[in-house]
């Protein structure tokens, strides 16, 4: 553990934090800065397990949203379940030696398969598909702001500690998202969802750092937020000029039918 990964670990919560659209919010959290440092502080590689490591992003938001939200636990107590199913995946990926190719096509296989369900899912409820793309409003949480920041880097450190007995899948280790749960409690499930979309870009961090991890770090670090930003830009992209046209319909009033002109009543009849 490293006093800058937790400043940068704080650093990304707090604006997270501040932060009100849901969308945005996921988008900031999937910045894939403390993949960055942990791959600056350590000599781990990128390899299938971590790849792997993104579905458990995935999965550490899904149980923190089911339990707190589905079964009423505690924010804290989620919080707990979401880091034991993280870690029991870890151990899981790390007791065997998994290609990268194999488990990257997994992934993508997977990655399309909760992203077609998540939209058929909000077409039977008969939410648009745009309703990925919707901005939520946060309401404040009533803490002082200099005593969030000190909420806020206690639980840096420990989650820092936590991660640091993970190995290789420190990598992905959500060492944020532990603190962005609570903070976007109230959108847990509107939250797992963006963040869901916006993880591909992640898979596109690490795909690019694994081929050029033996050439130097900074070229694959170069190279991985390359990736990332060009597979970032076409999530998002084509799904602006919908947003746009949607948010125009839905604030334009209601039309309203103008009753039929009555015929003048000929001159001379009664």
């Amino acid at each position: 553990m490293t006093l800058s990964a937790v400043l940068l670990v704080t650093a990304v919560v707090w604006v997270v934090s501040v932060i009100r659209s849901v969308r945005l919010r996921a988008l900031v959290y999937s910045l894939p800065l403390p993949m960055t440092l942990a791959l600056l502080t350590t000599d781990y590689r990128v390899d299938g397990a971590q790849v792997l490591g993104v579905l458990g992003l995935n999965l550490f938001f899904v149980t923190v949203a089911v339990t707190h939200q589905r079964w009423r636990w505690p924010i804290l107590l989620a919080d707990v379940a979401g880091i034991a199913v993280y870690v029991a995946l870890s151990a899981g990926l790390l007791a065997v030696d998994i290609p990268f190719e194999a488990a990257l096509a997994g992934t993508l296989v997977l990655w399309l398969a909760a992203i077609l369900w998540l939209r058929r899912r909000a077409r039977r409820r008969g939410a648009p598909a745009e309703e990925a793309v919707a901005v939520a409003e946060t309401r404040p949480d009533g803490l002082p702001a200099l005593l969030k920041l000190v909420v806020i880097f206690v639980g840096a450190v420990l989650t820092q500690l936590l991660g640091a007995v993970l190995r290789g899948m420190v990598v992905t280790f959500p060492y944020s998202g532990v603190l962005v749960a609570v903070e976007a409690r109230r959108q847990l499930a509107e939250f797992s969802r963006h963040f869901a979309r916006n993880s591909l870009a992640l898979v596109g961090f690490l795909t690019a750092y694994h081929y050029l991890q033996d050439v130097s770090s900074a070229a694959a670090l170069g190279a991985g937020w390359a990736a990332f930003a060009v597979v970032a830009a076409a999530l998002h992209l084509p799904l602006r000029p919908r947003q746009v046209a949607h948010a125009r319909a839905a604030s334009r009033p209601p039309r309203t039918l103008r009753p039929a002109t009555e015929p003048p009543t000929p001159t001379g009849l009664p």
